[in-house]
């Protein structure tokens, strides 16, 4: 594992065409790599925006199987100039029992071109005025972090971010750089919430958050990287396009020596109360 990096963080304005999408993913892929970055993150609906009035039989048109033509493409790239990437994709898996409905995606290929990792968004935004659960199948499984070139990678996806347990769960499972695809919606106090969040979630586990955004149509940009002390790395504002940045992994160590979080929490307090705590608030 690399200790010294640079990554590709991407804010991108995804049009309802897939096609598109792909070749605009191939393009700032490629600019990465010239770059000299070793990891690219996108952000959620990379594979194409889904408006509101949207019907889900629609949406499953677009959608494809992880072994379909979107994540294919994206491994060849990832091969040919040796950049992990971080994607994301509606995926289909059995269309039959789920009326059409989709599962809301991320994927971790590493630089060899190799699937590594498969995350199915547990948290569908069912909130604000919104249902994601009309569209899409949420996932039950958070899976472990993936180890690559330049370090142990955990995905969660938008809305997850809202949700503690899932970046926390990552982190104790040896996860340095948590990577948090979104399409956050704008609105009254929404940009707010996301960049305290995200810097929340970097500051409570000691860990890089890798924070690429959607821009334009209904949501808010200002895609982020976060230090594991809460220092804003880079905030795109309302900017399409890919922004470098270089990572010190060595930091994160520095970090949890002198604000040792994780090593302070008090696991056997908590224990007695996992099973009590109510779920119907």
């Amino acid at each position: 594992m690399k200790k010294k990096f640079r990554t590709a963080l991407v804010q991108m304005k995804s049009s309802v065409n897939k096609e598109q999408n792909l070749a605009y993913s191939l393009e700032l892929i490629n600019e990465a790599a010239k770059n000299k970055a070793r990891l690219i993150c996108f952000p959620e609906f990379q594979m194409a925006y889904s408006p509101p009035e949207q019907k889900p039989e629609a949406l499953h048109k677009i959608a494809e199987k992880i072994s379909g033509n979107f994540v294919s493409t994206l491994s060849y790239s990832a091969k040919q100039h040796k950049i992990n990437v971080i994607a994301t994709i509606y995926e289909i898996i059995n269309t039959n029992k789920q009326n059409h409905k989709v599962f809301d995606t991320a994927i971790i290929i590493n630089d060899l071109g190799k699937l590594k990792s498969v995350y199915r968004k547990v948290h569908l935004y069912d909130a604000l005025g919104f249902k994601e659960s009309k569209k899409l199948v949420a996932g039950s499984i958070i899976e472990r972090p993936t180890r690559t070139s330049v370090g142990n990678l955990g995905l969660l996806i938008c809305y997850d971010m809202r949700f503690p347990e899932i970046s926390r769960i990552l982190t104790v499972n040896g996860a340095n750089i948590l990577a948090s695809p979104s399409a956050w919606v704008a609105g009254f106090m929404k940009q707010e919430h996301w960049e305290i969040m995200v810097k929340a979630r970097a500051i409570e586990n000691g860990v890089y958050v890798i924070a690429p955004n959607q821009v334009g149509n209904i949501y808010c940009g200002h895609s982020m990287v976060i230090d594991p002390f809460g220092s804003t790395l880079v905030d795109m504002g309302n900017r399409e396009g890919i922004e470098i940045i270089d990572i010190d992994s060595s930091r994160i160590d520095t970090i949890r020596r002198t604000l040792p979080l994780l090593m302070n929490r008090r696991t056997d307090v908590y224990k007695n109360y996992i099973d009590v705590f109510r779920s119907d608030l």
